[in-house]
């Protein structure tokens, strides 16, 4: 087994991993004793756990054409904060009454970006006042950034005006991004934290054997340090998500999905401290931000106190920012950006691109559907410690700019619909986080 600190590695050093640890399934015993007097005795008062940015309870969004525009104006003022130290910003309206030839920057939401017949890029910046257009030429040495660039998120452009002030030639482009300066919090003991995501119960592909050693493990000595168990979306398979989904189903009836999925949940032990939050399998809206559940689900998963919260939120663990969103938007980014910058095979790359946008789902009117609220619930406005996204199957982590972005792969073997669009699943494994130090260990279950 190789032995990698999870500390190392890094999105400018690549090459370096954390520990993996695949015999991990040995290591687990099926006559374990579940009894509550066998559980691990840890002490409460020692623990903190803090939940940020739940929206569960508190929409406001009608669907009405206003609602968007508040949704969109909170993006931009927020987002624009985190740019304004980086570049002498003016309002559209007040670009277009500069004199030609002046240095002039805009900060604003991407209208529209597209490629010339001559090999430059236009991209359209709209903020409260208007929109103005800046033209990036091929020779500036910005195509590199210029194909992270997705529709609707927030960006800032400096450059010279034409001579008429009819659009600005760039020469530098800004996203809100992660300062390098980043410095992350700890806790001050040995504790740790299970991320793990996609259980899928309901599944006739849910991997209880896996799911068994997995808890069988957290009664283990080995798994004392283990007090936390964060569950980023899709605990059961859900019903109608994509077609044909009855023919691959264990469980056919949502609640009893959900029921199985609590007796599952009870198999760890008693005093872990959970948090889930909801995916897009799961029985609530479609459109993100997500609210955790209503009433009925919740007291069907009211298993050791467990914390149900929106998707996203924000659980601050003895002083460690843990941002866990499902996932959704990973597609669009992948689906979006070049393969080299975001692929289902390093996930953790699309995840850098979501930090350095500082907005979990920038795209409006793609796959991700977004629902319009008084307060943009996506906005990455405080720069977490560790970035949790579950949805695409897909194992993968590393850091960027001293965040560490860790996808958790799943608790569901390969399905058909999954062999159709070629999805190569990685399950059974559980990332285990060192709160102290931010160092990981992968363990293998299946």
């Amino acid at each position: 087994m190789d032995h990698v600190p999870g500390s190392d590695r890094d999105a400018e050093n690549p090459e370096t991993d954390t520990e993996i640890d695949r015999d991990a399934d040995s290591n687990a015993d099926s006559s374990v004793d579940r009894s509550p007097d066998s559980t691990s005795h840890h002490d409460p008062d020692l623990r903190e756990l803090e939940v940020g940015n739940d929206m569960t309870g508190q929409s406001t969004g009608t669907g009405e054409y206003g609602d968007f525009v508040r949704t969109f104006r909170d993006r931009y003022e927020r987002l624009s904060k985190v740019l304004r130290g980086r570049v002498n910003h003016r309002p559209a309206e007040a670009i277009a009454e500069m004199p030609g030839g002046s240095d002039a920057a805009m900060i604003g939401l991407v209208n529209d970006v597209r490629s010339t017949k001559s090999g430059h890029w236009l991209v359209e910046l709209e903020d409260t006042t208007g929109t103005f257009p800046a033209l990036i030429m091929k020779d500036k040495g910005l195509a590199d950034l210029v194909d992270e660039i997705m529709m609707d998120e927030c960006l800032a452009i400096e450059g010279t005006l034409a001579d008429d002030s009819g659009i600005l030639f760039a020469d530098s482009l800004h996203f809100p991004d992660v300062p390098r300066t980043h410095r992350t919090g700890g806790a001050d003991r040995h504790v740790q934290a299970a991320l793990i995501s996609d259980i899928h119960v309901g599944s006739d592909e849910f991997m209880a054997d896996a799911w068994s050693s997995f808890t069988d493990w957290l009664h283990t000595p080995e798994a004392e340090p283990v007090e936390y168990l964060l569950l980023a979306g899709d605990m059961v398979e859900g019903v109608g998500v994509y077609p044909d989904q009855d023919e691959e189903l264990e469980i056919v009836d949502i609640y009893d999905q959900y029921e199985a999925f609590a007796e599952y949940l009870k198999e760890v032990p008693a005093d872990t401290e959970i948090v889930m939050i909801p995916g897009n399998h799961d029985a609530v809206r479609l459109a993100e931000p997500q609210p955790g559940f209503n009433d009925e689900i919740r007291s069907i998963m009211d298993v050791h106190d467990a914390q149900i919260v929106s998707n996203p939120a924000t659980v601050t663990v003895e002083g460690v920012d843990v941002l866990m969103y499902h996932g959704v938007s990973l597609d669009e980014v992948i689906a979006e950006l070049p393969e080299e910058k975001a692929s289902y095979d390093e996930p953790h790359k699309a995840m850098y691109q979501l930090l350095k946008k500082r907005h979990v789902a920038p795209q409006f009117g793609g796959h991700t559907r977004v629902a319009p609220e008084e307060r943009d619930y996506l906005v990455i406005e405080d720069v977490p410690d560790v970035f949790h996204t579950g949805h695409v199957h897909k194992l993968g982590w590393g850091k960027y700019h001293n965040v560490l972005a860790v996808n958790s792969g799943c608790w569901q073997a390969q399905t058909d619909f999954q062999k159709s669009v070629n999805i190569n699943p990685d399950s059974g494994y559980a990332p285990i986080l060192d709160l102290d130090t931010l160092d990981m260990t992968v363990r293998k279950f299946a």
